[in-house]
Formats: C-alpha cells, structure tokens, sequence
C-alpha cells in the first residue's frame, strides 16, 4: 500500500469505528466502547504521523477516488491530498481525539442503557469530518465535510439534552454556522457557475486561465465562502457562538472545539486563497492582507478584552480562544511562507495548551460543581497538580518561552513585523493574565475573598459540600450528585439557572438568554449578582455547572491527569523539537506554492521549491515572549490585590451587551461581519 492509498483510511476508519458502535453499543460494557474507540483514534493519528514521516522528502501524495483522474488538466474525481499541512493537521486532530477520549473515561456519569457507544461514536464521526476537510482536495466536498463537522459538534454541544440552556446553546451554535454554511454553499455556486468546476486545483487553474475575466464575481465568491471558514473560525464578529457553546458543552467537547476545530477554520481560509484565489486570476494579495489584518486586529483586541471581563472559567477560556484566533489572522496575513509557519507552530502550540486548560476546568467542575472564579476562591488548593498544570499553561497562553505557543507567536510577530508586535504582546498578556489570575485566587487563595455580595447565593442543598462538611467529597465521606438533576435529598438540584438580583436569587424562567453573557435583555445562564450599579446587568457565573461524574470527586481521575498534563507536554514539545520547524518549514513552503499545488494534483509532476530558512528562537522572540509573560503575570497580580466585585467596568458594557444570548442579536452582527468582509476585499 502506498502512502497515497492510506489517505482514505483516515477518513474511513473513524467512520467504520463509529458504525460499529453504534451498531453494537447496546451490548458493549461502557469501558468496552470507550477503550475501542480510543484506540481506534489512536491508530489513525499512528497512521497520519507516520504518512508525514514517510512523505516528508517525498512528492506529495494524492489519491483519486475510484481511479478518477484528471485528463489533460480536467476531471470530476473526488481527490485527497496528503501535503505537509493538511497531514499535519489530521495528525494533530486525531492526537486530540484520542486525549479526550481517555480524558473521558471518568468524566461522564454512566449512559442510559444500551447507548454505551454513543458518546465515543459521536467524537469518531467528528474526528472524520476533521480529518477529511484537512485532506480534500475539492471546495464542494470541503463543504460537506464541514457541514458533518457541525453536525456532530451540535449534537455533542447539547449533549446533555435535558437541559434547556445545552439545548439552547447548540441551538445557536447550529443556526449560526449554518448560516456560514449557506454563504459557503452559494459563494461555490458561483464559482462552479463561473468555471465549471468544484476541485481546488481545477479552480485555481480556470481563474488563472482567464485572469480578467469575471472580477467583480471572483470578489464574491470569496467573500462568501471565506464567510463560512471564518464563521467557524470564531473570527470578531462572527464569534458569538463559540463562548454561548462552551458555556454548556462538557469539557471535553470544549477541548476538541478550542484546541482544533476553530483553527481549521482558519487553515480552511489559508487553503481557499493559495489554491484557488492567488494566482493572476484570483484576488490581489493587498486585499487579502488588509483583510486578514484587520479582521485579526478586531478580533484579538475584543477577544482580549472579554476574556479579561469573565469570571466564568470555561467562558474565560473561550474568550481566550477568540482572542488567538485574532493572532492566527495577523500572523497568517503575510501571505508568506514564514508567515504560515509561524502560523503553524503557533496553533500547534495553543491547541495542546487550551485543551489541557479546559481539562483543568473539567476537574473542578467534576470537585466543586462549579467554574465561577470568586465562589471558588481559595478552595482548589487541595488539588495542587491541577494548580500546576494550570499555572502552566496560563505561561503558555502568555507566549514564555520554550512552550510552543511562545515560539508561534515569536514567529509570527518576526513575519507581521512593525507595530503588529505589541498586538502579539498586549493580547497574549491579556488571555494569560486572566488564566494566572484564576490561579491564583482559585489555587492558592491569593487576593482578598470576594464580598458575599459577589457570590451567588444558593439554598443549601444546592451548594457543593466541602471536604470538610459530613458527608461531603474528603475524608468525611462521598455526596453523590444524582444524574436526574435532583439532589440526595430528592430537591431539585442545579439545573435551572440563577439570576441574583437586588431582592435576592430566583429562577430564569426562560432559555430566552441562557448561554449568553447576561445583558439587560435577559437572564443568564448561571448569572451571578447584578451589577452594583443597579443596571440590571447580570453576568454569567458558572456557579450552577450541572454534574458530569456520577458523584463530586475526591481527587482528579489519573486518566483526566495523564491526559491534560499530555497535552500540557505537548505544547511545550512543540517548541523544543529544531526536527518539527523543519518540517513545519518544508510544508510551509508547498502550502504556499500556487502553481506547485496545480501541477501536483492536476499532473502528477512534483515541482522543486526553494526552501525557508529553519525557523529558530531568536533573541528578539524571546524577549518579547518573556515581557508578555511577564505583563500577564503583573496584570494578573495587580488583579488580585484589589477585592474580586461583581461590578464589571461601565465603558465595557456596550460590547458585553452585544453578547446577549438573543439569536436575532448574533445574526445581525454575522451580517455586518460579512458586509464588513466584503468592503475589505473590495
């Protein structure tokens, strides 16, 4: 078997596995299909990294589907293309898949009967869908590629069904990305229309056949496929969706979400334009990178900014995601081979990282039933290797080197040039600050406790026990926290969502604003305490998290330890490894090559490249990579010596408000968003 016959096995295996689950997951021991489909997943990021390896002096592999191949430059087969990015990412999505999966053993609470298979079936399906729009060399079959990966990413945002607000929440995450889909769908229409073809390669080809042909509807065609990628991307201000799903999806759905599927919106836009668009039929490569640079700045700098804002954990760390994704646009807006390198290496970097972080989340959701930074205040100081991991990777986030996230951003900083540097350091400051200041008040209780104001109240039998109450999770015993959303006690437990006002705490009789970040025009999911101010601006918490283990922990499961700190490891192997820029390097340089990738899939004919330097660490990276860690670190000091207050600054609260939860709020800003495109490549 040649290494361009494997290619199909990295789509088709995960599906057969799924199948098979489904089809036997009503028999199987739930350890049985947990186990099966962790090696499964496994086995095909063995079989990606391998192919890389295999590849990686080698002409790129491509595979026609059914032996259809291309005449005299024409043809309508379905093709995979094994390059060193695309590779490279289905090796990096199915190393994930395969962390979450063993991160997952001892999170969920027991399925209901015969539907063992379910969960492990749904994260197959979705690291097919992934590894398929990494490899395809075809813009239709992208399209359908991604639609499956938004399907499946619906189902497992709302996986806890009998919640309104998980149900809400994938709701909008659907309907939004859907709409990306749409513009998608069209803007490839148009393409076909124009050239009679749907293959990347086919379509770049016609373009550059006819370079004046059709200007204004080459623009268009862009502007509404790259609307879908960058819908996915979470790009400013199409993002709205991505904090409301984390909001409510279980952990180890965020870490897949945040640490790949966001990024391959990105590479998604990059390989729309090298293949199809930058050649002399395509778009001007200024109006590309005004494009990606200001979308980048807008993004980074609001992503920045709210993720400072939260004291919702996993919500902090959604914000934090937005923010990179900023960082990914300017590193990528080069439109160089450095620039795609850098770009590489840095969502390399952050994915290990961002899952590991939301991992750590996941811990203390599973031990205090909670993620809301100041009612956790001082009490995770008993699990002191999740107060580690934690700690790093807000280093991580931070850009210090040798993680990394730092080298991606040193690179990308040296690519961007000129004044996008103290964009790199004032955002990486920002999201790392805001995780080191959750360390601090939440594992090691520095700062002062915050007002009793400021911490959403619950009926007694609502609030997770401490290791020190009877029959609470340490020494004195074990409270189980029953999977039906009621309490030992048979009272209704944490499922209905809190909005503290003035007069006290009272249920959110909607789901009108579940997930979103609490504005005046509606409740929160798990609001906290109204603003000081009277203003009826209620903020999400994440006091209330619903149960994800059978009972609260005692300690953090070794397989959710072994997996984070994994990832964590990797993250730092990412920067340290001279052997992984080289190769990032090479694959840089074929991502970039327009006419390279035409003749490659279309002929069969490898083209030589001129090769990059190897990135390295320079003195200038390093410097600026540790003043980022360090303001963090500062802002997050500052932070915690003044008293924690629910009270968020008054001159943010336009923005925040723009968060509402309401759809037809989102679907308005998406629209502005793609008017906003479309007078940048204008």
């Amino acid at each position: 078997m040649t290494a361009a016959h494997a290619l199909p096995l990295l789509v088709a295996g995960p599906l057969l596995g799924a199948a098979l689950l489904v089809a036997t997951g009503r028999w199987l021991p739930r350890y049985v299909a947990e186990v099966f489909g962790t090696v499964l997943a496994a086995a095909t990021a063995a079989l990606a990294l391998v192919l890389l390896t295999v590849t990686a002096h080698r002409p790129t592999p491509v595979e026609w589907a059914g032996g259809w191949r291309p005449r005299q430059g024409a043809g309508v087969g379905i093709v995979l293309v094994g390059d060193g990015l695309g590779l490279g990412f289905a090796a990096l999505v199915s190393v994930l898949v395969a962390a979450v999966l063993v991160y997952s053993w001892r999170f969920f609470d027991d399925p209901p009967a015969h539907q063992a298979g379910a969960f492990p079936a749904l994260i197959l399906v979705f690291q097919a869908a992934m590894c398929g729009f990494t490899l395809t060399g075809d813009l239709f079959n992208a399209f359908v590629f991604f639609e499956l990966m938004g399907v499946v990413a619906y189902a497992l945002t709302g996986y806890r069904v009998e919640e309104a607000r998980a149900v809400q929440g994938a709701l909008t995450f659907g309907f939004l990305n859907s709409l990306g889909g749409y513009a998608t769908l069209l803007g490839i229409g148009l393409l076909y229309a124009h050239t009679g073809a749907l293959g990347l390669a086919p379509l770049g080809a016609a373009l550059d056949a006819a370079p004046h042909s059709a200007g204004m509807l080459v623009k268009a065609a862009f502007v509404l496929v790259a609307t879908g990628f960058l819908v996915k991307a979470a790009a400013f201000p199409f993002h709205f969706w991505l904090p409301d799903a984390h909001t409510v999806a279980p952990t180890p759905v965020c870490m897949l979400l945040s640490g790949v599927m966001v990024q391959l919106g990105i590479y998604g836009t990059a390989r729309l334009y090298f293949t199809v668009f930058a050649g002399p039929g395509g778009l001007p490569g200024t109006a590309v990178r005004r494009t990606l640079l200001v979308l980048g700045v807008l993004t980074a700098l609001a992503g920045a900014l709210l993720c400072w804002l939260q004291r919702h954990i996993k919500r902090l760390l959604a914000f934090s995601t937005v923010a990179h994704t900023g960082l990914f646009l300017v590193g990528l807006a080069s439109l160089t081979p450095e620039g795609v390198t850098g770009t590489a290496l840095y969502v390399l970097g952050h994915a290990g990282v961002k899952a590991a972080l939301f991992g750590c989340a996941g811990v203390l959701v599973d031990r205090f039933g909670s993620v809301d930074e100041q009612e956790l205040h001082g009490r995770g100081g008993e699990l002191r290797r999740v107060g580690v991991l934690f700690t790093l990777g807000g280093l991580a986030l931070a850009g210090l080197p040798p993680f990394g996230a730092g080298l991606g951003k040193a690179l990308s900083e040296e690519a961007a040039g000129g004044w996008a540097a103290v964009v790199f350091v004032l955002v990486s400051a920002a999201t790392g600050g805001a995780v080191l200041r959750v360390a601090g008040g939440v594992f090691l209780g520095l700062g002062a406790p915050p007002a009793e104001a400021d911490v959403p109240a619950r009926p007694a039998r609502e609030r997770p026990p401490d290791a020190t109450e009877p029959g609470g999770p340490g020494p004195g015993g074990a409270s189980v926290a029953r999977t039906d959303g009621t309490d030992a006690d048979g009272a209704r437990g944490t499922g209905a969502a809190e909005t503290a006002g003035a007069a006290g705490t009272g249920s959110a009789a909607g789901v009108g604003s579940v997930a979103g970040v609490g504005s005046a025009a509606g409740p929160a999911s798990g609001a906290g305490p109204a603003s000081a101010a009277g203003d009826g601006d209620a903020e999400t918490t994440g006091a209330d998290e619903p149960a994800e283990t059978p009972g609260r922990v005692t300690r953090a499961p070794d397989t959710m330890l072994a997996a984070t700190g994994a990832l964590l490891a990797g993250g730092l192997a990412v920067g340290c490894v001279p052997g992984l820029w080289a190769a990032v390097s090479r694959a840089a340089d074929s991502f970039t090559d327009h006419t390279g990738y035409l003749a490659t899939v279309l002929f069969a004919r490898a083209e030589p490249l001129p090769h990059s330097p190897v990135p390295q660490w320079t003195a200038t990276g390093v410097l600026l990579g540790l003043l980022s860690a360090a303001l963090g670190a500062g802002a997050a000091c500052v932070a915690l010596r003044t008293v924690p207050s629910g009270v968020r600054p008054r001159w943010s609260r336009p923005l925040r408000r723009l968060h509402s939860g309401h759809l037809g709020d989102y679907v308005a800003c998406a629209l502005a968003g793609v008017t906003l495109l479309a007078a940048l490549v204008w």
